[in-house]
């Protein structure tokens, strides 16, 4: 079953596409100590997601930067490319 998980940071109500996003993996994103993102932002790399074969079977945390702070983001390969091969673990592990 193709799925793409997507955690994404505290949501906001505020416009998105305004924003540099960022992705990570376990709850550590490199590049921001913003732990924040759009609502719309969110629902865009949705879109995405469905739009681009490459996020398919991928899992990561979404977060963006501090309006005014890096560059928009609009290219949504490359956002995922920025990931290299991570995914995020939401296995339980051992259970005892």
């Amino acid at each position: 079953l193709p799925f793409t998980i997507v955690h994404p940071g505290g949501l906001v109500n505020e416009p998105g596409g305004k924003r540099e996003l960022a992705l990570g993996v376990d709850d550590k994103v490199e590049g921001t100590d913003n732990n924040v993102v759009p609502r719309e932002d969110v629902a865009e790399v949705m879109v995405q997601a469905l739009r681009n074969d490459s996020y398919r079977g991928r899992s990561f945390d979404l977060v963006s930067k501090n309006e005014g702070e890096g560059t928009i983001t609009t290219d949504f390969a490359a956002l995922l490319e920025s990931l290299k091969v991570k995914n995020a673990d939401y296995s339980l592990g051992e259970i005892a």
